[in-house]
């Protein structure tokens, strides 16, 4: 009797320990393990911080299941992309564009392009510079600047003086579009010509500059290219003096040729571009084929990687007062009416009335 209680009470005390041992045991495991409710934690939060949280793993592109924290810290987020300095309302989101903005300060007259100076070199790899000669024109020019605003891209306009005074609403436009204007003088004569004095290749200049400025109703940018590329030490210089930077090219286009034809232009520029890597393109507003050619151009530039830079002026241009004035004894304007020439046609002319 007293054996068989003994057996009973340490089977007792057997099975206590047992049970004790495997929930000690279950607990610390229990501890050590994921909760299976843990996978569901973020069913919890707010729907705006599961958002934030998401938004966090494909920003840094993070581990699945790293903390935001852990994960910010281990891996840093991407700096954001360069994108095209495009216009606000540029509405092709694969245009070309505008990549870098350049601002020239043309004090004491420097010079660009490798055709000619070889001091500023300020084109990357892959970097272009659209220059236009010789306008504005009717039907060629608006031509040139749609196929530029459907790619949201810039170009440098060198306006002859002339051209100018017959067409400034097509000039106007020109600037209204964020393009910049300089000049080419007045009636792109050859300034190193035989027969030009100095003093008529001064007037050339400067009157050229008078005429974009009435056309514009404003000053126009300190930048200048010689007609036919034909310079002069003393005109250099001269330029010099007005603060006027000066426009070489780095190729031309062949775009004024009588052979010339689209084809031959793109080809033109492809060819010479992929050999130089990048540069100043010289190219004519006044031509039919150049705004015929430009939209092919524009899209084997953005298939070839390249970029177009604009070029800005630090500051406008400021005419002589006697050239502005021959200007409009030229026109036979009277002198009174160059303010109201400087206002748009619709602070001028409305209509009040249509059928």
């Amino acid at each position: 009797m007293r054996n068989a209680l003994g057996l009973m009470l340490a089977s007792v005390v057997a099975a206590i320990v047992i049970a004790g041992g495997w929930y000690f045991y279950s607990a610390r495991a229990d501890q050590g393990a994921p909760k299976t409710t843990a996978a569901r934690a973020a069913d919890a939060l707010p729907a705006q911080a599961k958002l934030a949280a998401k938004d966090d793993v494909e920003t840094t592109a993070a581990i699945a299941g790293k903390p935001a924290a852990a994960a910010a810290a281990a891996s840093p987020a991407p700096a954001p992309a360069v994108a095209p300095v495009q216009q606000a309302n540029c509405s092709n989101p694969n245009a070309l564009g505008v990549s870098r903005v350049v601002e020239i300060d043309t004090t004491g007259g420097p010079g660009f392009g490798f055709e000619q100076y070889k001091q500023f070199d300020f084109l990357t790899d892959k970097e272009v510079v659209l220059t236009f000669d010789d306008g504005p024109w009717p039907v060629n020019t608006p031509a040139v600047l749609k196929a530029l605003a459907d790619e949201c891209t810039k170009g440098l306009f060198f306006s002859v003086g002339k051209h100018a005074t017959y067409h400034p609403e097509i000039l106007r436009q020109v600037l209204a579009q964020g393009h910049t204007v300089g000049a080419h003088t007045w009636s792109h004569v050859n300034l190193a010509g035989k027969k030009m004095t100095e003093q008529q290749a001064k007037d050339e200049i400067e009157k050229g500059f008078s005429a974009v400025k009435w056309a514009l109703g404003t000053n126009p940018s300190p930048f200048f290219r010689f007609p036919q590329l034909s310079q002069s030490p003393a005109l250099v210089s001269y330029l010099g003096t007005r603060n006027l930077g000066i426009f070489s090219t780095d190729l031309d286009s062949f775009d004024f040729r009588k052979e010339s034809t689209p084809d031959k232009i793109v080809s033109n520029v492809m060819t010479k571009l992929d050999k130089l890597g990048k540069g100043i393109i010289l190219m004519h507003d006044f031509q039919k084929r150049t705004g015929e050619a430009l939209p092919t151009l524009l899209a084997r530039l953005k298939a070839g990687g390249y970029k177009v830079v604009q070029i800005k002026a630090k500051t406008n241009f400021d005419s002589l007062p006697e050239y502005d004035e021959a200007i409009l004894r030229e026109l036979k304007v009277p002198a009174s009416s160059s303010a109201t020439n400087a206002r748009p046609v619709s602070s001028v002319v409305q209509t009040v009335s249509q059928r």
